[in-house]
């Protein structure tokens, strides 16, 4: 157990140096303006947040057919460059350092929210169970279409131009998510991954969309300012798999060959936006570390002292905080001071309002107020 490790200890992150091990994780908000564009709003908010040692922005559609909720960002038109240049220039104002998380949802989506009213897109036409987030409110999830093989390089040409863009818009990096049940992960399990062409059957064909995607955005910035977020454990959006150890091993190893500068793992407790109880059997850091030869980021419900933990144990090397960074924009320095912290209001978590959002105190504004 290295005892010496802690939250506050600072890291080499390839090329960036880290003054502690403090992540911000991505946090879809549903706060961008029309056409996805970001806007004002969203600088002041990440600007706030500066104090992260890495900020992993929002999930970030790559192309219109990516969409799956309303008032997302996305990094494929001009305008969306110059709304996140807004965004990185304020965070890199306030001494911070951002990374873009990179998007398509797949079967996570909806006719409405896609070009034309088409059907959202899969490895194979299989709906998950639930409801679909739309402009009009929920809906039904619909059967997706299958994606032909032709369509998939496509679709790892639009990966390696919108981590073109974000070098564009000023962001340190990109994170490919292939986590929560969004495309790269449907293809990854063989809940939703029922194809017999070269991208479906056996462990190594489901991963080659990842490998190829990967392949692109490395291409673009180099392996030490990628990194890739799996969730093997969770069942968010009907997501399965039969042999989960054997795929997310593969993975892991695979991943190895590109230098990456993290590998971010959802760990089992969280379920999308809900934790659960009994995380024991799942596939967390602990699993990818004699697997995974580079930086792990741990995510999953963690309190200042569960941090501490994990990195003390040597499991992971950098721990992302979610909730705790919404309510608490100087989080860091909380946790320094072992401060008292905001409670978050996870109602205002998706809606398109200031409050909840920027609207949260920092410990020094809190003090003043208190004093007035």
């Amino acid at each position: 157990m290295n005892r010496q490790v802690n939250l506050f200890s600072s890291f080499q992150l390839g090329s960036l140096s880290l003054p502690h091990r403090i992540i911000m994780a991505p946090l879809t908000r549903m706060r961008a303006g029309a056409g996805n564009v970001p806007q004002p709003i969203n600088a002041q908010y990440y600007a706030q947040r500066a104090s992260a040692a890495l900020i992993i922005s929002e999930a970030t559609q790559i192309s219109p057919q990516g969409v799956g909720y309303p008032y997302t960002p996305g990094i494929h038109s001009s305008e969306q460059i110059a709304g996140w240049k807004l965004v990185t220039q304020a965070v890199h104002d306030r001494g911070g350092l951002i990374f873009l998380q990179l998007w398509h949802v797949g079967r996570v989506s909806h006719p409405s929210l896609q070009p034309n009213g088409a059907l959202p897109v899969a490895p194979s036409a299989i709906a998950p169970e639930g409801m679909a987030a739309t402009y009009e409110g929920e809906k039904p999830f619909v059967v997706p279409r299958a994606l032909e093989t032709a369509e998939i390089p496509e679709i790892v040409e639009q990966y390696r131009q919108a981590a073109q863009n974000a070098m564009k818009a000023g962001f340190d990096g990109v994170e490919i998510h292939s986590a929560n049940g969004y495309l790269l992960d449907e293809f990854l399990q063989d809940g939703s991954n029922q194809r017999s062409d070269r991208y479906g059957g056996s462990i190594a064909n489901r991963a080659r969309f990842l490998i190829e995607v990967t392949e692109a955005v490395t291409s673009v910035w180099g392996g030490d300012r990628v990194g890739v977020r799996l969730s093997p454990s969770s069942t968010f959006m009907s997501m399965q798999d039969s042999n989960p150890q054997a795929l997310f091993g593969y993975v892991g190893k695979e991943l190895n060959r590109f230098s990456l500068a993290y590998l971010h793992i959802v760990e089992p407790r969280i379920q999308g936006d809900k934790n659960i109880e009994d995380d024991s059997n799942g596939l967390g850091v602990k699993f990818f570390r004699p697997i995974f030869q580079g930086t792990l980021i741990t995510a999953g419900g963690y309190t200042r002292d569960m941090g501490n933990s994990v990195l003390a144990s040597g499991n992971a090397d950098l721990v992302a905080y979610g909730r705790l960074f919404i309510a608490n924009p100087d989080l860091p320095e909380r946790f320094k001071l072992d401060a008292s912290l905001n409670p978050y209001d996870r109602s205002t978590f998706y809606t398109q309002k200031e409050q909840g959002y920027i609207d949260y105190p920092t410990l020094s504004e809190t003090q003043q107020r208190q004093l007035a």
